[in-house]
């Protein structure tokens, strides 16, 4: 096969989430051969049309999480009818690569660096094989430059994702990171991280590590060397690496405006129960407290449905998130993902409702996927569509606003319409399972005319 091959990138969509390009597809496109022609769907603001004219290209490569499976399955099996070469990766195939192997012609299981361009060179000679994989995790100085280029920045927010580190030593048995990018801690070269962030157009960056401040020592030397290029930037990190004030005064002082917290739970008990050792609900407030008096906002998430969950855990929860004063909130019902320790306890304990609930046809509507211990599930879908409503209630967002702190760049312009927008897409989306089309968002319509 020539150098002429045409490769389309898709990531699928089930439900509504931001606008923000994938930056796993934009890796895999910088670790493409250059005489390849690629291209790229986004399913969330371009919805393949399976019944329509596909691409016409000679292979197409997937990203696929749990949540995407269906979707992926169905574009994966659209392609195939038309005889074209489908490739599925992500942290779902990873999970069940067995399963993934019903619906392609090929799997990546794991990080895609080393393996990627074994495929394309197989693929060249005709000899795809159905399943890639290395043992270990790719070298960090080996992560390349994700290629931003193959995403309309017209399409999405105004900043660039970007990532500094991989892996996660925690145990948490809700969660598959582990599984996907390793038990340790690996970071990339700061001098290639900081180089990558003077490359990236937009004043706004966005860190896509689980944990930014996971390693003391690396996570300041990268902070002191963003500082001087004046980004602001946003970024997950867990509540260990917030214990030191010094660590967030850096954190304030390189640009960090935003973090997204798991809290998961203000339950001791729960907190134990999951593994998730490194949340100590008695040293919440603190931690808010001086990320606030810092000018970082905070995105928490909350889950619903662990074993001491009773019906009160809902209005507990949410009274202590609002006297938090959270930017914002994502309440979660408690998700027994594939390959987690979570599901397979579960499993064994016979209180998972289906052991594939992932191919159920809407997901988010057949939630809880499990039987918990202190509610049934109709009581814990109630209570958690009752938080959000209650959270997002105007009173809430009155209250929420930071009135006694210094007003920041978020809290001052951002606060009041991202609230009043999330609002309104709440009450769509979770409360009444309706889709809402980023097509029509303000910017977009500007940019058809």
């Amino acid at each position: 096969m020539n150098g002429g091959i045409r490769l389309e990138l898709i990531s699928p969509a089930v439900e509504d989430n931001a606008p923000i390009p994938n930056l796993s597809l934009a890796t895999v496109a910088a670790l493409t051969p250059p005489e390849m022609r690629v291209s790229f769907t986004d399913d969330l603001i371009n919805p393949v049309d399976l019944n329509g004219d596909l691409k016409d290209v000679d292979l197409v490569g997937i990203t696929c999480s749990t949540k995407t499976a269906p979707r992926a399955y169905e574009i994966a099996k659209a392609y195939r009818e038309r005889g074209i070469p489908v490739v599925l990766g992500g942290i779902h195939p990873t999970g069940v690569p067995e399963e993934a192997l019903e619906h392609c012609d090929a799997v990546v299981v794991g990080e895609a660096e080393e393996i990627w361009p074994h495929l394309i060179e197989d693929f060249q000679r005709g000899n795809l094989e159905r399943i890639y994989q290395r043992e270990g995790f790719t070298p960090p100085k080996q992560i390349p430059q994700a290629r931003l280029d193959i995403y309309n920045p017209k399409d999405y927010f105004p900043l660039d994702p970007l990532q500094a580190t991989r892996g996660c030593p925690y145990l948490c048995d809700f969660c598959s990171v582990r599984r996907f990018f390793g038990g340790t801690y690996r970071y990339r070269p700061v001098e290639d991280v900081v180089g990558e962030v003077r490359s990236l157009r937009h004043k706004v960056i966005m860190f896509a590590d689980d944990n930014i401040v996971g390693h003391p020592r690396y996570s300041r030397q990268l902070l002191e060397a963003l500082t001087p290029l004046r980004k602001w930037w946003i970024g997950q990190a867990s509540l260990a690496g917030l214990e030191d004030e010094e660590m967030i005064k850096l954190m304030a002082r390189s640009g960090c405006v935003g973090l997204l917290i798991g809290f998961e739970s203000i339950s001791d008990q729960n907190i134990k129960l999951s593994r998730k050792y490194q949340n100590r609900p008695a040293e919440y407030q603190q931690i808010i407290h001086n990320l606030h008096r810092h000018g970082i906002a905070i995105w928490a998430s909350f889950l619903f449905g662990f074993d001491h969950d009773d019906k009160g855990i809902f209005e507990r929860t949410v009274r202590f998130a609002i006297e938090a004063k959270f930017f914002s909130v994502v309440f979660a019902i408690l998700t027994p993902y594939p390959g987690t320790a979570l599901y397979q306890r579960l499993k064994e304990e016979g209180r998972l409702t289906d052991e594939r609930w992932w191919l159920l046809g809407d997901q988010e509507a057949c939630a809880p996927h499990f039987h918990p211990r202190k509610m049934t599930r109709e009581e814990l879908r109630e209570g958690w569509e009752w938080a959000w409503r209650k959270y997002y209630s105007y009173s809430s967002i009155l209250k929420r606003f930071q009135w006694e702190y210094s007003p920041t760049l978020v809290n001052k312009i951002i606060y009041f319409p991202f609230n009043i927008f999330q609002r309104r897409f709440i009450r769509k989306k979770n409360l009444k399972g309706e889709r809402l089309r980023w097509t029509k968002l303000p910017w977009t319509m500007r940019a058809a005319k």
